[in-house]
């Protein structure tokens, strides 16, 4: 897959707009700006000026890149603009509009309430953001072909044939011009051209023919294709309360609540579930914690709700996971060992249901934070290999100084995981990250790092089922990226 930016293109309307002209309504603008932290905003683009209106429709889209590990801060604001001059402040504001490109995304249509300032609202007034369009991303091949944007069949493609040098110094063949068109008209040959032969040798005809035999269109579906299709990210979180911990009522232990009321733990979470809240619409988390022996009976359990409620283990928000992590902490005892595999199971057996549907209508991502090595490492070996055939991620956060050289088996960067038995994984659904390695780093980086890989694991799985998004979003003529395979 190629390193393309993926683009997201806004349209926006308001309705019930404040009138600030006296003879007339107002002439409304939207200007779109973003959070570049400390407290600063950049502007990315503004629409047209609409004249006397209330209840404009602009018919200038706002483009920016879209990025799922980080959560995308934008700013909507309307004003009034009576004079020519580019600045605004000497324009009338008519209210403005706080969200995240997530957000955005994971709807059809965002209604948004106008502000004058926080908690003042713009009297009637709102702003509806509409996705209308997705630049796509190139798939390329030895021979580079591209999706036509606007879909013409007879857009020209050149085609060059080099004899390869394991020097990158590759020697030019030939190039022959074709279309989409020609190439579907199986079999077809083309004469290889080399132009400096060409021109030299009144005598030369071709350097060799190509004969394409097959040709095959397929549809390539990106992670935003599903989201927009309305797949929803449910998001479960576990937590290691191992004896290795330490006591949580002692500075020294990873549990320890500083004044600020925070920890590595509480750091992390906030980092990974910032993000990941935006694509679950009811907000609702199953939380759950192992290693701790548990009132009332103090047995050891590897699959306790933070809540202690077994019939409704969600939180409301990440908020609700922090208030129950911080409550259930006095209540139990830290113990051992550390397994994953009942969480890993739990959560499976919910993507199995899912699965069992037929639809890539939902996708499941755990995330695991601990202080140390797996101990159960068979079993969760075969629970994540059982794990990979279901549209399921697992997120491994190490916190703490501890050495998990271990750990990184799970990630299986080096090669596919596998059981005892031997059977590999269908594809890698792990990803494990030190919690060191961004003690220093601004929050948003971990779940930069540890989130990268999430997009391609969804689409990889929904893809090796052949289950096109739920319900297709919309887009314009163009739709989806179609890729020529030769």
């Amino acid at each position: 897959m190629a390193n393309c930016v993926t683009l997201v293109q806004l349209s926006i309307s308001c309705d019930h707009l404040i009138d600030k002209d006296i003879s007339s309504k107002s002439d409304p603008l939207c200007v779109l700006l973003q959070d570049v932290g400390g407290g600063n905003w950049a502007e990315l683009g503004r629409t047209e000026r609409v004249r006397n209106c209330s209840n404009p429709e602009f018919s200038r889209t706002l483009q920016l890149e879209y990025h799922f590990e980080t959560v995308q801060k934008l700013r909507f604001g309307i004003y009034d603009i009576d004079n020519k001059t580019p600045e605004l402040g000497d324009d009338d504001f008519l209210g403005g509009a706080e969200c995240s490109l997530g957000q955005i995304v994971s709807s059809q249509m965002l209604t948004l309430p106008l502000m004058l300032k926080p908690g003042k609202p713009a009297g009637k007034g709102t702003i509806t953001v509409i996705k209308n369009n997705l630049n796509p991303t190139w798939k390329r091949f030895s021979v580079p072909f591209q999706h036509f944007c606007g879909g013409d069949p007879s857009t020209p493609i050149q085609v060059r044939c080099s004899d390869h040098d394991s020097d990158g110094s590759h020697d030019l063949i030939g190039i022959f011009h074709t279309s989409l068109a020609q190439l579907q008209a199986v079999p077809a040959d083309f004469e290889c051209i080399h132009p400096e032969k060409q021109q030299k040798k009144k005598s030369y005809k071709n350097s060799g023919t190509i004969c394409v035999k097959i040709c095959q269109v397929e549809t390539e579906y990106s992670f935003l294709d599903y989201v927009m299709g309305g797949c929803q990210i449910n998001f479960t979180v576990g937590v290691d309360f191992t004896g290795s911990n330490g006591d949580p009522s002692s500075p020294d232990s990873l549990h320890y609540l500083s004044p600020t009321g925070v920890n590595e733990y509480l750091t992390a979470l906030w980092s990974v579930g910032s993000v990941v809240q935006d694509y679950d619409s009811d907000k609702l988390f199953p939380a759950f914690g192992f290693g701790a022996q548990v009132p009332p009976d103090w047995q050891v359990s590897h699959e306790f709700p933070l809540n202690f409620n077994p019939n409704n283990p969600y939180c409301a928000g990440i908020q609700g996971i922090v208030d129950a992590y911080r409550q259930a902490l006095p209540q139990v005892r830290l113990y051992g060992p550390t397994n994953f595999a009942p969480i890993i199971n739990h959560v499976a057996r919910f993507a199995a249901q899912a699965a069992y549907q037929g639809t890539a209508s939902q996708y499941f991502v755990l995330l695991l934070l601990t202080d140390g090595a797996v101990t159960d490492v068979a079993a969760t070996c075969e629970a994540v290999v059982h794990a990979s055939k279901l549209p399921m991620s697992v997120i491994i956060v190490g916190v703490g100084g501890a050495d998990f050289e271990a750990m990184e088996q799970l990630d299986a960067d080096g090669g596919p995981l596998r059981t005892r038995s031997g059977e590999a994984s269908a594809r890698d659904i792990v990803q494990f990250v030190p919690y060191r390695k961004f003690q220093n780093a601004p929050r948003e980086a971990l779940a930069q790092t540890v989130l990268a890989e999430v997009p391609t694991q969804v689409v990889s799985y929904f893809k090796a089922q052949g289950w096109a998004p739920f319900k297709m979003p919309p887009s314009p003529a163009k739709g989806p990226v179609q890729t020529p395979q030769v």
